[in-house]
């Protein structure tokens, strides 16, 4: 079993072709016979695990496996504690009710490269960063959540995958778990058994 994990660049497709000359996986990993095991939208950066395991996959990619999966969101606005409940609640968007999630305001900007696209700026109107734990991958899910609770996402980098994260990686690198994080992932995917 291979399982990479990859800090996907902003502006590039979660996926190994492109007709249309866009950046792709391809441009950055030179691995035969993996597979993303889920997705970040062109406009999303961050952590994407590959896999050539199609067990692991599945278990990262459909629903019914929930794990957790965190994310920093840099918003507009600088939400309150309500709009925080709200989305620990979870919040009602027109595909459904989501499910709770784990939300707080970090108290300091995270460490991270500049965006080669910086964000839009109005001097006016302040930015916080969120870092939010879904069990659940819904489509842009946490740009709908946050555009819900009044604070769009400006910026969105997904930080963990369970206990796996960007801890050691540039943008546009990428690298082999090691079998402790394998087992880690595993254990959170629920293909092997938790701990006692």
């Amino acid at each position: 079993m291979r399982i990479l994990k990859f800090w996907k660049p902003y502006d590039v497709l979660t996926q190994f072709t492109d007709t249309e000359g866009r950046a792709t996986l391809a441009d950055y990993i030179g691995v035969p016979n993996v597979y993303a095991a889920g997705r970040l939208d062109r406009d999303s950066e961050g952590l994407l695990i590959l896999t050539d395991d199609a067990r692991l996959k599945t278990h990262l990619t459909e629903p019914r496996f929930a794990h957790p999966r965190t994310y920093w969101a840099q918003v507009e606005r600088i939400p309150d504690e309500a709009a925080l409940q709200k989305l620990r609640n979870g919040v009602l968007l027109n595909d459904g009710m989501t499910r709770p999630a784990q939300a707080e305001l970090l108290p300091a900007d995270p460490d991270l490269p500049e965006r080669p696209v910086p964000i839009r700026f109005r001097k006016n109107v302040p930015t916080a960063w969120l870092q939010l734990t879904l069990t659940e991958g819904r489509n842009r899910q946490v740009r709908r959540m946050t555009a819900a609770v009044g604070h769009p996402t400006l910026r969105l980098v997904r930080w963990a995958v369970g206990s796996i994260t960007l801890v050691g990686l540039q943008v546009g690198e990428w690298r082999d778990l090691t079998e402790q994080e394998q087992r880690d992932l595993l254990r959170t995917t629920g293909l092997l058994p938790k701990r006692r």
